[in-house]
Parts: structure tokens; C-alpha cells; sequence
């Protein structure tokens, strides 16, 4: 079966406007017209372009037929691929007056036999679904939220063409959700035609970096810096947490790297997250004479060698 290019035919671009396609399919129609044109061939002509144009005047039927892409290369056979009408119910007909009857193989195939004259084509396409990323606040996902967000949408512009246009909705932000989940909003997809129904968007969340914590899963993490006789001694201080401050008891002897957990107080879900406090040693400078000489008692009585394991 041969592949028909119907916007070759109507000597077209893919992105043609309506009005482009009813321009052109009326230049030619009087062009090839029969009682017109007594060229061998023109009655053939005329055929063709009625049948492009009864596909291509249809945002219906231009849809369906888009949907196949260009085509195979001249001289190819062509079969539309498996599944490629999924969403698309035709019955009914609703031709070109000028068009008359005869349409080819390859239009008989698309768009089936059902075609009647006279009658009227009943569609049905559902909308796409469609994706788009937003990115919230942790603090968002900890207690949950309603937030405005602004997306761009493509739509069909006065001429005909696509352009983008802003798209403002209100979403639900559901506690406890994590970067790369996706929250759906039925119906908020891609339009339906005829019958069918309109798709739906699926807005995958991102996080924005937070000044504080880091997030693994579903477990918080924060840099905690003690000073040397908190780490050294043992201490009690005060800890941020997404749900306010709360006091940590630091063990003697605390070395740096260690993470002293907070049970709970991560992100929320059925089993929620920890918050780990992961320690750092702040050392204070030696800025003036009796902190030298605290330092210099500290190395003199204490014996401390950081590098031990290097000296194997």
C-alpha cells in the first residue's frame, strides 16, 4: 500500500494553519477540476487533493494522521504500524462535497470502511499525559502544603500555530513526598477530542538545597560543630529540627565524623525518617597570649598524635 504525503499533495508544511490548508486545497481544487480541467489525469488530481484535504481540514483526523509521522521513502511499501490508533474511535463519514467517492487504499485503512457519505464522523481521542517538574521547599514535604505554580502550556494561537502560554494552578504538595515522586493531577493533561477524556499531569518533585539539612531517602542529615571540650567532655546543646529546636546530649569522647541520631525526625511517612546530627570539631583560633599557652599545655601534657596510623 502506498503511503499518501496529503500535505505534499496540498503542497504544505507540516505546521500549515487551517486557513493555509483551505487556501491551498481550493487553489488546486479549481485547478483540477473536471469541468475545467480536460487534462488527461486531472479528474485523478482532483481526487487526490479532495482526499487530502479531508483529512487535513479535520483537527480530528490531522491529529490521527499526524500521529504516523512522514512516512516510508518513495517506492516503500507502507502499513500503519501496530497500535497506532490507539485512543481513536472512527465511524461515520462526513466528506468533502467536492472529494466525491473513491478514496484510496491507504485512506480506507486509517480511517476504515465505515465512512458514509452523508453521515457524520463521530471521534473519540484521549488526551495525553502530561510531565512536568516543579521543585518545593523542604519544608513543604515535612508539614505539607498548598502552593501556586506557574507552567508553560502549548496551545493552538489565532493563526493557528503553536505558542506557549502560562498556566497557573494550585497543587496540593502531600507531607511526606520525596524528590523524584510524582504527584497527579487527574484531568489537568493534554485536552480530549470528541468523547474522550483529557489526560492527566504528573508533576515530578525536586527539592530545593537547604541552608541546614541534607536529605538521603528519608533521613535528615545536619553538621553539628562542637567545640573541643564539648567533644572532649560531654555536653548537652541545642539542635534545629524541621519541627523546632530539641536538646542532644553529646557523649565524652565524641569524635569528629561520629552522627548522633535523632529517632523520628525525618521526613514524615509510614516509617519516618532520622535526623543525624554528624559532628565536626570546631577549634577556637589562638588569637591572643593565654590561648597559646593553653594550647602549648594541652601538646605538652596530653601526648596526642592524630597521625598514628600514618607512621605504619
Amino acid at each position: 500500500m502506498e503511503y499518501k504525503d496529503y500535505y505534499k499533495t496540498l503542497g504544505l508544511e507540516r505546521d500549515a494553519t487551517q486557513d493555509e490548508i483551505k487556501r491551498a486545497y481550493r487553489k488546486l481544487a479549481r485547478k483540477y477540476h473536471p469541468d475545467v480541467n480536460q487534462d488527461a489525469g486531472a479528474e485523478d488530481q482532483f481526487k487526490e487533493v479532495g482526499e487530502a484535504y479531508e483529512v487535513l481540514k479535520d483537527p480530528e483526523k490531522r491529529t490521527a494522521y499526524d500521529q504516523l509521522g512522514r512516512g516510508p521513502r518513495p517506492g516503500e511499501q507502507f502499513q500503519p504500524p501496530p497500535g497506532w490508533d490507539s485512543g481513536f474511535e472512527f465511524s461515520g463519514g462526513g466528506f468533502t462535497d467536492a472529494s466525491g467517492s473513491g478514496f484510496s487504499d491507504f485512506f480506507e485503512s486509517l480511517f476504515g470502511g465505515g465512512f458514509q457519505a452523508g453521515g457524520r464522523q463521530s471521534f473519540r481521542r484521549d488526551g495525553e499525559d502530561l510531565h512536568a517538574t516543579i521543585t518545593i521547599d523542604l519544608e513543604d514535604t515535612i508539614a505539607g502544603a498548598t502552593r501556586q505554580i506557574t507552567l508553560q502550556q502549548s496551545v493552538v494561537g489565532p493563526d493557528g500555530r503553536m505558542q506557549n502560554q502560562p498556566r497557573t494552578l494550585n497543587v496540593k504538595i502531600p507531607q511526606g513526598i520525596k524528590p523524584g515522586q510524582s504527584i497527579r493531577l487527574a484531568g489537568q493533561g493534554g485536552p480530549s477530542m470528541g468523547a474522550g477524556r483529557a489526560g492527566d499531569l504528573y508533576l515530578k518533585v525536586a527539592l530545593r538545597p537547604h541552608p541546614l539539612y541534607r536529605l538521603d531517602e528519608r533521613d535528615l542529615y545536619l553538621d553539628l560543630p562542637l567545640a573541643p571540650w564539648e567533644a572532649a567532655l560531654g555536653a548537652s546543646v541545642q539542635v534545629p529540627t524541621p519541627k523546632g529546636r530539641v536538646e542532644l546530649k553529646i557523649p565524652p569522647n565524641t569524635r569528629s565524623g561520629r552522627k548522633l541520631r535523632l529517632k523520628g525526625r525525618g521526613l514524615p511517612g509510614r516509617t519516618p525518617g532520622d535526623l543525624y546530627a554528624q559532628v565536626s570539631i570546631a577549634l577556637p583560633p589562638a588569637e591572643n597570649e593565654e590561648l597559646r599557652s593553653l594550647y602549648q599545655r594541652m601538646a605538652e601534657i596530653s601526648g596526642f598524635n592524630p597521625r598514628t596510623h600514618l607512621e605504619s
